[in-house]
């Protein structure tokens, strides 16, 4: 086969007359300027790869360009990340290369010989080789590869920039651990392969870079590898976190590992990821030496911090880092910009985090330290603080896990740390997580994981609280016995300590248990009870939840009148005060109360401004769509109405809510007649119709239906509500000690009310609502 005498590509056979020797008009103009002596032929040519170039479809024109537009560009990136590939395959096509394999030279002095070998240069001992590689390249144009700088960084960025200002003709593509600082440097950051999403679809996962790179490299070596199950080769990626050598060892165990064995042993990365190309730098050949490579480069104080941030397994932002590694904030803070600088941590926002493979490494480095316990204790303890105290009553975990909401793998962790300590600390650490799996729509392990934690640690002052969030997991459940059983004890728990507002949780979490088991009438007398106890607490948000319990217990006994008293007391509180949980319970509340006293549009916007309080596919949510559904019933529009009910019930399977319960039998005796009376195909339709509708699709559903009846009447309830109090002549302060809110809420309602009805002054409200709100 011949190839071009200049660049080696592989030429074509074939054709008439004399054998061409180049590939293109571009080689023949560099071997004839070489023949004229303009660009002498120096240097070894560049190595072509063996292997496909998988992915950086983005990075690879972006290097390109910049290498056109800077005279010094750095890709700088951790190490396995593909810095080398991509700058290789970057330089191809441009003239005049050069390339500089720095990884053999073991000290910053002998990076000018390695210069002056790779142009080709003879040496000259009388002569100082800076000065002759200045006279090399001060009249010609070449493109030098600097390859893996980090470990002579200094030498380097000095003799680049000496180099860049005298040579008009000379421009340096270099690869690093960290950027060279010199002035007129462009950094690109190189980050991993992208990842696939989770899923099985195996289409989907082959979009990804890395997954690519998997499949391409497995079938270097076993040609019938077939990348199957498509999930667990997801998995495989993630959890080595797109970086390319990583992916490339992995790949290498595909043709003796199928691919569960393979995603099993990653639990210990650093010993699968080994055996790689026999030729390629040693650097290169595991992953372990790869990390090691850059560790080595650390002073003492980097590398303590480095293994240190190991035990945050899910990022950390800088006051995580503080508190985990404790050393003095200032170096911390320090220790942080160096290693994102030397790429052993990635930023993403305001957070940090290790790549799995570099925090596989840094752990055993902790582990061999004897710091592990110690850094292990400090994690807990941050995140303990981190959660805070119990504050409730009635929605605490709302308030353990605000502050851990960011946290939940470092909190997995360090609930598992802290197992043998049996102490508070691990029962807060445990309520935390709970109240995190709680938001997420996972009450099954967290109520399993509080199970376990109270009977770990009987005589925690927290014990009470943990058996009352219990509890309530079970009643989601309608586990009706043992929420009931865990409610007591959370009760008699709490009697005998002085804390009002634990044992205030623990008569709501009782109340709640007793509704799940239709006792209703005792239901009434534990909230009852717990309003007593939060009164003369002055707690404003606590105190207004307390009575919409009570309101919501009387509507179950068929108190109507009083449970509309005592919603028009607690709603306005809620809506200023209230989290998401609350107001929305109490918003479905006042929506059936207005069902069953026949107001069917004042029940639909309590039921719709539930849109506004939490996400369109939640648990809070579905109850309020099967009151819409109720009020289609009511208003004839039976096919609407159940679409609505597919809907709700969606959400409930998708969430694995039970369906059970007073409520959903009144739902599903109002929506039977309406399958009656609808053809066979209709309803069909219209479940079909309904279990489609998510997200955006679903909250745009729940608003066409008003948008008619409502088109002269576009304020909310609320803004109704200050709009009525202005058409009667009270003032803003008057309003706000009305609805129980504060000046400025006030103000801002009026401003929106000015802005949709495009009415300026209170006397044209006021007139807007005698004409059309009152008749409405």
């Amino acid at each position: 086969m011949r190839v071009c005498a200049v660049c080696g590509t592989a030429l074509a056979d074939g054709g008439v007359g004399r054998p061409t020797k180049y590939c293109s008009g571009a080689c023949r103009q560099r071997a004839f300027r070489r023949r004229s002596g303009r660009a002498p032929a120096v240097g070894d040519p560049l190595p072509r790869a063996l292997d496909g170039f998988v992915g950086r479809e983005l990075e690879l024109p972006r290097v390109r360009s910049l290498l056109r537009s800077a005279r010094l560009v750095t890709v700088v990136g951790p190490g396995g990340v593909g810095k080398t590939r991509l700058a290789m395959e970057a330089v191809h096509g441009f003239r005049g290369v050069r390339l500089a394999e720095l990884d053999s030279v073991g000290r910053g002095e002998l990076v000018p010989q390695a210069l002056a070998a790779a142009l080709g240069m003879r040496e000259r001992p009388e002569t100082d080789l800076r000065e002759a590689l200045l006279a090399e390249l001060r009249e010609r144009e070449v493109l030098l590869l600097l390859d893996n700088c980090e470990h002579v960084i200094e030498s380097c960025a000095s003799l680049a920039e000496w180099l860049l200002r005298r040579c008009p003709g000379l421009r340096v593509l270099a690869t690093s651990r960290e950027a060279l600082r010199v002035p007129g440097e462009v950094v690109f950051r190189l980050g991993q392969l992208s990842v696939p999403e989770a899923g099985d679809d195996l289409a989907l996962v082959l979009r990804s870079d890395a997954a690519r790179l998997f499949v391409a490299r497995a079938r270097s070596g076993d040609p019938a590898f077939e990348p199957e199950p498509a999930g667990i080769l997801a998995e495989v990626c993630r959890r080595l976190d797109g970086l390319p050598l990583a992916i490339e060892l992995a790949a290498r165990r595909a043709g003796a590992l199928p691919l569960p064995e393979i995603l099993a042993g990653l639990d210990d990365q650093l010993a699968l990821l080994t055996d790689g190309s026999r030729t390629a730098p040693p650097r290169h050949r595991e992953l372990a030496a790869a990390i090691e490579w850059s560790h080595r480069l650390l002073d003492p104080a980097e590398q303590a911090v480095f293994r240190r941030l190991s035990v945050l397994l899910g990022g950390f932002d800088v006051d995580g880092a503080i508190a985990v590694c404790g050393e003095d904030p200032a170096t911390v803070r320090r220790m942080i910009c160096a290693l994102e600088a030397k790429s052993l941590i990635v930023r993403n926002g305001d957070r940090f985090r290790q790549l799995n493979p570099i925090r596989a490494y840094a752990a055993e480095r902790l582990a061999e330290s004897g710091e592990l316990a110690a850094t292990r204790d400090r994690a807990a303890s941050w995140l303990a603080r981190l959660a805070g105290q119990p504050v409730g009553p009635l929605f605490f975990g709302d308030s353990l896990a605000e502050g851990v909401r960011g946290e939940h793998e470092n909190l997995i962790a360090a609930v598992e740390n802290t197992v043998e300590d049996r102490d508070d600390r691990h029962v807060l650490l445990a309520m935390a997580l709970a109240s995190v799996w709680q938001q997420r729509e996972l009450p099954a392990p967290a109520r399993e994981l509080l199970a376990e934690t109270v009977e770990r640690v009987p005589a925690s002052k927290y014990r009470g609280m943990a058996l009352a969030m219990a509890a309530r997991f079970a009643c989601f459940q309608v586990d009706r016995s043992a929420g009931l059983s865990l409610a007591r004890q959370a009760v008699e728990a709490q009697r005998g300590r002085d804390d009002p507002i634990a044992l205030a949780d623990a008569l709501d979490t009782l109340a709640l248990a007793l509704l799940v088991c239709e006792d209703v009438p005792a239901a009434v007398v534990a909230y009852r009870e717990c309003l007593e106890v939060v009164r003369p607490l002055g707690r404003v948000a606590e105190t207004a939840f307390c009575e919409y319990t009570v309101a919501w217990a009387l509507f179950r006994v068929g108190d109507l009148a009083g449970a509309e008293e005592a919603l028009a007391k607690c709603l306005p509180v809620l809506r200023e005060h209230g989290s998401p949980a609350q107001l929305s319970a109490a918003l479905h509340t006042a929506g059936a109360l207005r069902l069953a006293l026949s107001d069917v549009d004042g029940a639909e916007r309590f039921f719709l401004e539930v849109l506004d309080v939490v996400p369109i596919d939640s648990s809070h949510m579905a109850p309020n769509i099967e009151g819409l559904a109720l009020v289609e019933v009511e208003r004839g529009d039976l096919v609407r109405a159940l679409t609505l009910g597919a809907a709700a019930a969606s959400i409930r399977d998708r969430l694995d809510i039970p369906a059970v319960g007073r409520w959903q039998d009144k739902v599903g005796a109002r929506l039977a007649p309406a399958r009656d009376r609808l053809t066979v195909a209709a309803v069909r339709s219209a479940i079909t119709a309904g279990e489609a509708l998510r997200g955006a699709r679903l909250t745009a559903f729940l608003l066409r239906g008003k948008e008619n009846r409502e088109r002269d009447h576009p304020l909310t309830a609320r803004e109704a509500e200050v709009a009525t109090l202005v058409a009667e002549g009270l003032t803003n302060p008057e309003i706000a000690r009305r609805l129980r809110v504060s000046g400025g809420t006030v103000a801002a309602h009026l401003n929106r009310i000015r802005d949709k009805l495009g009415l300026r002054s209170r006397t044209k409200i006021a007139l807007w609502v005698a004409e059309r709100f009152r008749n409405a």
